[in-house]
């Protein structure tokens, strides 16, 4: 089966290996050692992986830093802007992470105006989050910066490439893996 991408006949050597040439270098020197592995599975986790951590390292340094705020307290933002109020563990939740990383990141952005606690009315031990009027001006006004960003790597493809691709991600996301996954957090 053939491996895809742009593995050439010769992999680069290790010292000069780039961020995406060691996709190729890795799946040529794993494949070699465990010949039972498959190399377009490796190729599509690595991929997915690498295009995953540019992106998100993108819209950090470009959108998120400058304002202050981490990957994460950008991910609690948008789920209490779109979702909220609504306690931590839903934030963790809708957000994929932990309550423990929302708890210390709520400390931040109430700190920083963003974010407001209240008691809620079902029961007293647990706390609605929600947008404070700055935090949700903040948010909106990030999310226009954010979703330039977003545009800018989807140009890269053709409207109907985009549509096939989410399609195909989509899929990915459904499947049986995918659920097992999900049940795990």
């Amino acid at each position: 089966m053939p491996t895809l991408g742009r593995m050439s006949a010769e992999p680069a050597a290790p010292g000069e290996l780039d961020y995406l040439s060691f996709v190729d270098y890795a799946i040529a020197r794993t494949t070699a050692e465990l010949p039972a592995v498959d190399p377009v599975a490796m190729r599509l986790g690595l991929t997915l992986h690498r295009l995953t951590s540019a992106l998100v390292y993108d819209w950090e340094s470009t959108v998120h830093r400058p304002r202050g705020w981490s990957w994460g307290g950008f991910r609690v933002l948008f789920a209490l802007w779109l979702a909220g109020p609504m306690e931590a563990k839903r934030v963790a939740q809708l957000s994929g992470m932990s309550r423990a990383a929302v708890s210390a990141l709520v400390n931040t952005l109430e700190r920083d105006g963003l974010v407001s606690r209240t008691p809620a009315e079902h029961d007293r031990r647990a706390v609605l989050l929600s947008l404070t009027d700055s935090g949700h001006d903040a948010i909106t006004s990030a999310y226009v910066a954010h979703n330039e960003r977003e545009q800018a790597w989807a140009n890269a493809l053709t409207e109907s490439e985009q549509t096939v691709l989410i399609g195909l991600l989509e899929k990915l996301t459904t499947s049986s893996a995918a659920t097992e996954a999900k049940r795990r957090f």
